[in-house]
């Protein structure tokens, strides 16, 4: 494979009504603007855009709505999250038939395998289809840790071209390109350790924040990729509060609630998931607001220099 992945890649939400259904025009419209913005890639039904409570069918119209306004411009993945090999393989099938590009990969969503299971896992997963694969590494939330042993073993397999390091040990970078040089692409998969990753030398961001604001994060990953650090952490230091929210078990709630106050987007989510009330969305709000404020202060005191 000669699939190198760089940049912003978004985890897409997936936009929903009140009564739970997919809109697909809000999903699409906010695709269409983190692209206008810059991003370098486009990943849809990540766990943040609630994968796992989506039928195949809803799935398919995910992708095929994706692709339609992506129209080429940039790369465009699917998350797979899936709890058997067999189900991974049929899926990721049918998802490059939808016109995915690529797969971000989940290990098995319900069983915590083994090492050696998990090497299979993924070796049976490339295995299945044509699409280039990020392996999906986030130990936290899944229980399995995809660690550097495991992608020794994996080496040889053309099809993984790809890693989203999420596991939280931000050495785990360094370690990785010791062991692979530049073997895999190596994403952040955390929005707040992006500008420490970048200085370990990650070639890309799968964001969560990025949703709500594709302009300021394309700005942070292109000034640290620039090697200018300094100029990137007034910015970062702002953002990073709301970066906070995408490490928390409530992430998907955060982000879309980021996304409605700070361009209208619908924050409905689907059940087990229930919109944000009382304390909790008072300080999630203030979060937001504050960074809201923040940048726009800084938008003006920009404008007044120039």
């Amino acid at each position: 494979m000669t699939t190198r992945w760089s940049g912003v890649f978004p985890a897409v939400t997936t936009k929903l009504e009140q009564s739970g259904q997919i809109d697909i025009s809000a999903t699409q419209n906010s695709i269409d603007r983190l692209i206008q913005n810059g991003v370098s890639g486009i990943i849809v039904l990540p766990m943040l855009g609630e994968n796992a409570s989506m039928d195949i069918h809803e799935k398919e119209r995910v992708v095929r709505a994706a692709k339609e306004v992506v129209s080429g411009r940039v790369p465009l993945l699917s998350g797979l999250a899936e709890a058997s090999s067999r189900s991974a393989a049929e899926t990721a099938k049918k998802l490059e038939a939808f016109g995915a590009e690529g797969l971000m990969a989940f290990p098995s969503i319900a069983y915590k395998s083994d090492p050696r299971e998990t090497s299979e896992w993924y070796r049976n997963l490339a295995s299945s289809c044509g699409l280039p694969i990020m392996i999906y590494n986030n130990p936290v939330a899944y229980g399995v840790d995809v660690t550097p042993a495991i992608l020794c073993t994996l080496e040889d397999v053309d099809r993984i071209v790809c890693i989203k390091e999420e596991s939280g040990d931000i050495r785990r970078v360094t370690d990785l390109y010791n062991l692979f040089n530049n073997r895999f692409s190596i994403f952040c998969g955390i929005d707040d350790l992006i500008v420490e990753s970048l200085a370990l030398g990650v070639t890309g961001w799968v964001s969560g924040m990025t949703n709500a604001w594709p302009k300021e994060c394309v700005e942070i990953f292109e000034t640290c990729k620039a090697g200018d650090f300094s100029g990137a952490l007034e910015l970062y230091r702002i953002m990073t509060p709301a970066f906070h929210l995408d490490t928390d078990v409530k992430l998907v709630q955060y982000i879309k609630l980021a996304e409605h106050l700070v361009y209208g987007a619908p924050e409905w989510t689907r059940s087990p998931r229930l919109p944000l009330v009382g304390d909790e969305r008072k300080k999630v709000t203030d979060i937001i607001n504050n960074t809201v404020a923040l940048l726009r202060e800084r938008s003006n005191v920009g404008n007044a220099a120039v």
